[in-house]
């Protein structure tokens, strides 16, 4: 087996290091001391959606969650636990939910979805991946996608999870308690859309508090 891509990581990452060292001589220590960062992204696990190169971020900047199409389920401990110390202990002020075009776990719902009224006694197999993905592929279902082409349909597919996934941010205790204590730090919630062809984030809602 070779060794040779993560040999190549190690040697960049050594690089890297070094020419943040050279412009700002003191980052690493100061980095070392603590957090403040003031957004929480939460996001595809994608490898073409990368927050802080995206962003033109730093170390620091972004305190990050992705998973498989971006999702945000309130029985998901791991992103419940995210955003509670993003929140509560953190203190970020904005989260945004980011989605992108060509999501392969977006596709494989409207597959899943298109497979299932083609052949209605059809089961999906018991997996992972499909268990993760079951309230995106019912949310497609329930989708009038007839007059769509298949990209047209894969992007109201995208759109559509980003909205329902930043509702679900909104339902969650994290965000509810903070919009609900007039002394705590003010949330904001966004859903962004990174378009893979373009390298442009395009943001499609946002949510506040309601004074």
């Amino acid at each position: 087996m070779s060794h040779e891509h993560i040999q190549y990581l190690l040697n960049a990452n050594e690089e890297w290091a070094q020419s943040v060292i050279k412009d700002t001589p003191d980052f690493f220590t100061q980095s070392a001391t603590g957090q403040n960062p003031k957004v929480l992204w939460i996001g595809c696990s994608d490898s073409r959606v990368p927050e802080s190169v995206i962003t033109a971020s730093r170390p620091g900047d972004i305190f990050v969650h992705r998973n498989i199409a971006n999702q945000f389920h309130l029985d998901d401990d791991s992103a419940l636990s995210v955003l509670t110390y993003a929140v509560k202990v953190v203190g970020v002020e904005h989260v945004v939910l980011v989605g992108h075009t060509n999501c392969g776990g977006a596709a494989a719902c409207l597959k899943a979805a298109e497979d299932a009224a083609a052949n209605p006694g059809m089961s999906q197999p018991d997996t992972p991946l499909t268990r993760w993905l079951s309230p995106l592929i019912a949310r497609v279902q329930s989708l009038d996608l007839s007059a769509c082409s298949e990209s047209e349909a894969l992007n109201k597919v995208v759109e559509t999870n980003i909205i329902a996934q930043v509702d679900n941010i909104c339902k969650s205790e994290p965000i509810t308690t903070a919009w609900a204590d007039p002394n705590a730090k003010k949330v904001t919630v966004h859903g962004w859309m990174y378009d893979l062809s373009r390298g442009h984030i395009n943001e499609l809602v946002y949510r506040e508090a309601q004074a």
